[in-house]
């Protein structure tokens, strides 16, 4: 098993039924609370969180200049839809 490299400790304040849950879940499944976190971390990252990202980094592009213009993205389309796409 690889082990993950871990960053520095940090503090965080949860709400008494959050942490209660986590608490019970660690207990339940023989895991660490840390463990738990991580686990519901990575998934909030993986979906909510990661929409935020590409949502950034897509207002990233755009101010940078780098998109397609809708009309030629739909003029692309209908080409291949056609069936005479390049």
């Amino acid at each position: 098993m690889t082990k993950h490299q871990l960053s520095d400790p940090i503090t965080l304040r949860l709400p008494q039924d959050v942490l209660s849950a986590i608490e019970k879940i660690a207990e339940t499944s023989d895991r660490s609370r840390s463990w738990v976190m991580v686990r519901a971390m990575r998934r909030y990252l993986a979906s909510e969180g990661g929409d935020i990202l590409k949502v950034a980094e897509g207002i990233g592009q755009l101010e940078a200049g780098v998109f397609e213009d809708m009309d030629d993205v739909i003029a692309q389309v209908e080409q291949i839809v056609r069936g005479n796409a390049a």
